[in-house]
């Protein structure tokens, strides 16, 4: 795929690794093929775009800008999402160990760890009730959830060559909200296995519903 786009229309000049697969659980509930569905997704698949970008530029000799969007649990983990969070903490330390690397290049790795910015697909397998999205807003210390809008401000701004010498950074755009309640989900220890099993059930007919529709 990324070889068709170089001889299609040139090199990229900028990468956003935005793709990303979650769903609430109890770690002891997951099945091996649950887990793997999550860490193919956003850490292999955000490894292997990179990687085939990342050589072609260096083969080149181009300049580019990679942009991963992680979350906060990079800093503090998180109940209840562990591969999620296992797998971010990779692309994490991917663009610190990277920006090193490649800097020679002239090639930036950069992420963005947003806090709670509803979404539909996002609320349906994080928040299947909303009280925890609720949760989130009320506890912030800025009172809200935050924007697509000032996700993709801070986007452009990290892509831009306004900033070139801005790398291996993870900048956390969330209100300050983790630096006020560390981890997330923290509220889903009241759940029982009524509650968990509607929780399951809601999570896949969603599921279910996107894969009919593409």
């Amino acid at each position: 795929m990324v070889q068709w786009i170089w001889d299609d229309g040139g090199p990229l000049t900028d990468l956003v690794n935005n793709a990303a697969g979650n769903f609430i659980s109890r770690t002891e509930d997951l099945s091996s093929r649950g887990f793997d569905a999550i860490a193919n997704i956003v850490l292999h698949g955000t490894f292997y775009t990179t990687h085939a970008v990342g050589k072609r530029w260096i083969a080149g000799g181009h300049r580019g800008s990679v942009l991963s969007i992680v979350v906060t649990w990079v800093w503090t983990g998180s109940p209840f999402v562990v591969p999620s969070a296992m797998a971010k903490a990779g692309v994490h330390v991917m663009t610190q160990s990277l920006a090193v690397e490649w800097g020679r290049y002239g090639i930036r790795l950069n992420a963005i760890a947003p806090g709670t910015i509803p979404t539909e697909g996002m609320t349906k397998r994080l928040s299947p009730d909303g009280e925890d999205e609720r949760r989130a807003a009320e506890a912030n210390p800025m009172g809200r959830h935050g924007t697509l809008e000032e996700l993709q401000n801070l986007a452009t701004f990290l892509l831009s060559d306004g900033c070139r010498w801005l790398t291996g950074q993870t900048i956390a755009l969330d209100g300050a909200g983790y630096l006020a309640a560390s981890g997330g989900f923290s509220g889903l220890f009241a759940w029982g296995d009524a509650e968990w099993q509607k929780a399951r059930e809601m999570i896949t007919a969603q599921n279910d519903k996107d894969r009919a529709a593409r």
